[in-house]
């Protein structure tokens, strides 16, 4: 289960967005469902995540937040050693809906398609 207790208590302030950034970049590519959204690579990589918000509303009990993701994957090769193909970062990115429990923090991810 994940949790963005910071984010939830970081609503309707200033500092909300950099909070919902930092938190989800955290999370990692497993726990956000990048390899899912993957269009040029076939597995998604931890590092330099960035998060775009594209929106946010509040609903009854949850906040539904539209964000899109900018990531790095790369594509595996059979590392051999004598395997001329240099294994190449391929940027992706992919696009999330994230509801967010108003009492609990709790998320729910999903890729929008």
């Amino acid at each position: 289960m994940t949790h963005l207790t910071r984010s939830l208590h970081a609503f309707g302030t200033p500092d909300f967005e950099a909070t919902l950034k930092q938190e989800l970049a955290a999370l990692g590519p497993d726990a956000l469902g990048l390899q899912q959204g993957l269009t040029a690579g076939s597995v998604s990589l931890g590092r330099d995540i960035g998060i775009m918000l594209l929106g946010v509303r509040e609903e009854p009990g949850r906040l539904a937040v539209h964000a899109g993701i900018f990531f790095t994957s790369a594509l595996g090769g059979c590392a051999c050693a004598d395997d001329p193909t240099p294994e190449e970062e391929n940027n992706e990115y992919c696009e999330l809906t994230l509801g967010i429990d108003r009492r609990t923090g709790e998320v729910q991810i999903a890729l929008v398609q």
